[in-house]
């Protein structure tokens, strides 16, 4: 499968600790700042179609949890590790150069 990369903004416009809703190439996706560290997830719970960026980030577990009935989700392998949900949310990949950050998904 092949992947494109687009720059989704800069680092600034994640906050650390929190979660924010991109539309890159007609994908919704949850870009996630814990510290220095970046993660790209599907944005919407497959429990219900429900914002996850609108969620809860759990930075010591790595994980973002669904506002709407608490499915938690990891940032690393988008499995869920909590009910209701129990398929997983796609993951992309995200790389920072300078302040700049891009999101790879698949063409």
């Amino acid at each position: 499968m092949d992947v494109a990369e687009h720059r989704i903004g800069s680092v600034a416009d994640v906050p650390d600790g929190g979660a924010r809703q991109f539309v890159v190439d007609g994908h919704k996706v949850a870009v996630v700042r814990i510290d220095d560290d970046f993660y790209a997830i599907g944005d919407t719970c497959t429990h219900q179609n429900i914002s996850l960026s609108e969620g809860e980030v759990h930075t010591d577990t790595r994980e973002i949890e669904c506002w709407k009935h608490g499915s938690t989700f990891s940032l690393v392998t988008g499995a869920p590790d909590s009910l209701p949900a129990t398929q997983p949310v796609p993951v992309f990949t995200v790389r920072r150069d300078g302040d700049d950050l891009y999101v790879g998904v698949p063409e």
